[in-house]
């Protein structure tokens, strides 16, 4: 008697993903990702680019104890402020992470942060630009900051509506591309072959009115400072002139320390430009919506 063969079924294999949370800063990134990732049973990926910092606690909002506990997290305070962390360095490193998370059974890997970039390169890979010739870096590292301002919003409008200006790093690159291959550096960005990633990527953004969202923001300022914002920037003075430090609730508060500017102004300065950040933030995430 002959043995008869059953049909072979093959039961698909489970859909990996990276569920990203991105948004405005003080829009309740953090916590979404972390009840997230204990329903899931799973890590966090920090995209925020000033979290890396060891010595950057207060001023980045960084997770509170509770919420590092409650959730394993990568990305954060992982390097100290003299050694800067750029993109390309940390596609490779968080795609490492994301791999081996899978690699050991989980369906889904969290990532979260605000910093847009650093999110497109989890989203779709590091676009490779042009190296400027030293010449034209050189020219415009002595180019005063507004004057890069004017630069970019001739030469690339629509970057110039949603980067940071406050930012000369991001200003510079910018410049550096639209120069050396005479186009915009959005549409040099836009035009790119994105990565091919071997799981699903699903793309969250936390939203709230921005009526709540400025209220917040201001009561986040008033506790970082209540918390010891003044005393952490005083711990950095040393690292001042470094990239790293140029941003906002740090670059505001040096000022006071030399004796040239008021407390109470500068804090209010901090509320304004935190506020202007997370508008820069909201445009930058239209695009996810």
């Amino acid at each position: 008697m002959t043995e008869q063969m059953l049909p072979t079924t093959h039961c698909p294999l489970p859909t990996k993903k990276l569920l990203i949370i991105t948004g405005p800063t003080a829009s309740g990134k953090t916590a979404e990702a972390v009840a997230l990732a204990r329903e899931r049973n799973t890590e966090i990926l920090s995209c925020d680019s000033r979290q890396f910092y060891r010595e950057m606690r207060i001023g980045v909002a960084r997770p509170t104890d509770d919420e590092l506990a409650a959730a394993t997290h990568h990305f954060i305070a992982c390097r100290p402020v003299t050694e800067p962390y750029n993109i390309s360095d940390y596609e490779r490193d968080a795609m490492k992470v994301a791999q081996k998370l899978f690699a050991e059974g989980r369906d889904t890997v969290i990532a979260v942060g605000g910093s847009g970039l650093y999110v497109d390169a989890l989203r779709q890979g590091v676009t490779a630009m042009p190296d400027p010739t030293p010449e034209l870096r050189a020219r415009l590292q002595q180019m005063p900051l507004e004057e890069k301002r004017a630069q970019l919003q001739l030469l690339d409008p629509d970057y110039y509506r949603r980067v940071d200006l406050r930012n000369p790093v991001r200003l510079q690159r910018a410049l550096e591309v639209c120069y050396m291959t005479g186009r915009p550096y959005s549409q040099v960005i836009a035009e790119s072959k994105p990565s091919e990633r071997p799981f699903d990527i699903e793309v969250r953004v936390t939203q709230i009115p921005h009526s709540d969202l400025r209220l917040r923001i201001d009561r986040r300022v008033d506790q970082m400072m209540a918390d010891g914002l003044l005393d952490e920037v005083e711990s950095l003075l040393p690292y001042r002139h470094l990239s790293t430090l140029r941003t906002v609730g740090y670059r505001e508060l040096f000022p006071v320390l030399d004796g040239t500017k008021k407390l109470e102004d500068a804090v209010a300065e901090i509320k304004l430009n935190t506020w202007h950040y997370a508008r820069k933030q909201l445009t930058w995430c239209r695009r996810y919506l």
